[in-house]
């Protein structure tokens, strides 16, 4: 692909962000929104490669499931160390969606397969730009393939970090750090195994445990 197209992904993924924060967050619209937030981006994908769009998700064995639970675990304790340095300096914000569903079952299926999918987006939103950070990286700049994955890796963790920003009360410490932490691991996740599925269901395992499940049993 061009570094033209690598950038037009990009700036597909801030136009699906834009839609995200813009489309009010509760009521039947949310559903809406976070399909249109992923939708933005898959179709820019396959306006980009064409019928390669699909090279981004393999098929996903029971070594990815059982890599899905290492990662989210990880993420965990990454961005659980990273919390508490945070702390210890800095002022904290609350994230408005921790503490579960506030509806009945209809309501919570429908909020759980619109996190899954808005999931889905928040991966392809960090990935896409990945890929295109390390092209340029890469292609252009002439820089080796490892520290171009590094440096691509930690810029996107901080683009992911700072998108986090109105979640966060635009709390700049736990966004850039904590959120950037388990970013990075959830990077990692499909620099690891070449299949997004992976970080999305590691992303997914993440959410529910400590948005969901931790309040729920403390």
């Amino acid at each position: 692909m061009s570094t033209g197209r690598w950038l037009a992904l990009w700036s597909a993924c801030l136009v699906a962000f834009l839609v995200l924060s813009l489309v009010p967050l509760d009521g039947p619209s949310a559903l809406v929104r976070q399909s249109a937030f992923t939708a933005i981006m898959l179709g820019a994908l396959g306006w980009a490669t064409g019928r390669w769009w699909t090279a981004l998700f393999r098929r996903v064995t029971l070594r990815d499931a059982g890599l899905m639970v290492v990662f989210a675990v990880l993420g965990m304790i990454t961005s659980g160390v990273a919390a508490l340095v945070v702390r210890s300096l800095f002022a904290v914000s609350a994230n408005p969606l921790s503490g579960g569903t506030r509806g009945g079952t209809g309501q919570t299926i429908v909020e759980w397969v619109g996190d899954a999918v808005q999931l889905l987006g928040e991966e392809l939103m960090t990935l896409l730009p990945f890929l295109a950070l390390l092209h340029i990286l890469t292609g252009r700049a002439g820089l080796g393939r490892r520290p171009a994955i590094v440096w691509a890796a930690l810029v996107t963790a901080v683009w992911f970090g700072a998108l986090h920003l109105p979640t966060y009360d635009w709390n700049v410490a736990q966004s850039l750090i904590v959120i950037g932490a388990a970013r990075l691991v959830l990077t990692l996740a499909y620099i690891r195994t070449k299949n997004l599925w992976v970080p999305v269901g590691a992303h997914i395992l993440f959410d529910t445990t400590v948005l969901f499940l931790v309040p729920a049993l403390t």
